[in-house]
């Protein structure tokens, strides 16, 4: 067995919360409820006590776009981003008093509207988004922590170098995607029996991988159709009409069950639903929470009903990317702009696609370098700081160059003259050399150059 932190697993990678933002409302809800539970562990959980909550860079930023505050409530709150109810966590916020004086639910402990503050101006050198949580008993600093949302969900706290995810030892470390390749052609194995061997060693069996595998993809599956099921308007102040609804009733009208266009109507629906702070699956963020859904949906739809080892297959392949990602670059927009979001969402779509069509390793590898190629430099720049303009656009688009990457590869016979992992380094560069404007703050692009009417 190797060392803990060699691989990131499906069931962390791919997590169910609610929009819009897996690092600016999933993340710092689990932050808030992890506060929570210190407080509660040190008896701190009373009505004498005030909670304060400081949220800077990116998330103060864009943080109320992004609904940030109300996120950082529900988490304090107690309650998770699994399971949580999107409306009634809205509600609660708008329901809040300015003052600090509402109990937090369960009672004890104070915080009012006034308590949760932005200061984009804080920008902590470990990583833009960033939040304090602070308890006072009068004035008095009673309790303190400074969380960092790191992307897809996934936080940690400041001077640490260890996520939230569980850590466990894996039978094959995945350092980079030369050691994937390497264990694959010295065992004879699939990407996706390396994969496996990496999730059974968190201590469940393989059935045990398929059925949550399978609650996943029946999520993934449950945020399209709603979308697609859905008209109106998505909330804020841009007013941007939901579109998905009616571009699916056009292809029934015309019944173009073969149309291309689906792919791309799919991803969309699943980023309205992100957009309107609805239940979606990070994969591996929520402002790329379309792409990966939409591939396999479209498979569905051309192969029918999905087995266990076709949703396997695709993403277990498609999480051995991610985690490379992840491990060597960023997939944080507010850390590498949204070539880390939507690229990486894209090279994992483009994989798991090549795998389940049979390809090698070689050409799984050849799939997802092609798909995060061309997003590298792709800035993310959302307009009014709301994930809407241009990310449902974005997905639907990125799903569609996900399967062109897979078919070119699949022509091929894997050899290629860019390694993914040269194209990871290349990710990794060119979000440090970015402009901390091109990342999440919606102060530059097409956030600033946009009118909003």
């Amino acid at each position: 067995m190797s060392p803990a932190g060699d691989y990131t697993s499906a069931l962390d990678l791919f997590s169910i919360g609610i929009g819009p933002s897996s690092s600016h409302t999933v993340g710092p809800m689990r932050a808030a409820r992890s506060f929570r539970s210190e407080l509660e562990l040190h008896g701190l959980l009373r009505t004498s006590i005030t909670i304060e909550c400081t949220l800077g860079g990116s998330l103060g930023a864009t943080g109320v776009g992004h609904g940030t505050p109300a996120a950082v409530l529900a988490g304090l709150d107690g309650l998770e981003p699994e399971t949580c109810d999107p409306e009634a966590l809205v509600a609660r916020w708008e329901c809040l008093a300015d003052d600090p004086t509402s109990p937090l639910q369960g009672g004890g402990a104070l915080i009012g509207r006034s308590s949760i503050r932005l200061e984009p101006a804080w920008r902590h050198p470990e990583h833009p988004n960033c939040m304090r949580l602070t308890a006072r008993d009068g004035s008095t600093v009673v309790h303190e922590r400074v969380f960092l949302s790191v992307g897809g969900g996934f936080i940690r706290e400041a001077g640490t170098t260890t996520s939230t995810s569980v850590e466990t030892a894996v039978v094959f470390p995945m350092r980079c995607f030369d050691d994937v390749l390497s264990h694959a052609a010295q065992r004879g194995l699939t990407i996706t029996q390396l994969a496996m061997a990496n999730e059974v060693a968190r201590g469940l069996s393989p059935s045990e991988v398929d059925a949550a595998l399978a609650s996943i993809w029946n999520a993934m599956d449950a945020s399209i159709e709603r979308g697609l099921a859905t008209s109106g308007v998505l909330p804020g102040r841009l007013k941007v009409p939901r579109r998905a609804a009616d571009a699916r009733a056009v292809l029934d009208e015309r019944a173009a069950l073969d149309s291309e266009e689906w792919l791309t109507v799919y991803a969309m629906a699943v980023n309205e639903e992100n957009a309107a702070g609805s239940r979606v699956v990070t994969a591996p963020t929520n402002g790329a929470a379309g792409i990966v859904p939409a591939v396999l949906k479209d498979v569905q739809r051309r192969w029918g009903p999905l087995a266990p080892e076709s949703v396997r297959t695709y993403l277990l392949t498609a999480t051995v990317v991610g985690h490379v990602i992840k491990r060597n670059a960023s997939i944080s927009g507010a850390e590498v702009g949204c070539q880390g979001e939507v690229g990486s969402a894209c090279a994992m779509a483009a994989a798991g696609l090549t795998s389940l069509h049979g390809g090698t390793p070689e050409q799984v590898e050849n799939a997802a370098e092609i798909a995060l190629e061309h997003h590298l430099g792709l800035t993310c720049d959302p307009v009014g700081g709301l994930v809407q303009i241009p990310c449902i656009e974005r997905n639907g688009i990125a799903a569609a160059t996900a399967r062109t990457a897979s078919r070119l590869a699949l022509l091929g016979n894997g050899g290629h003259s860019v390694s993914l992992d040269v194209a990871i380094e290349t990710l990794r560069s060119t979000g440090a050399d970015m402009s901390h404007r091109y990342k999440e703050t919606s102060l530059a692009g097409l956030a600033v150059n946009v009118v909003e009417c």
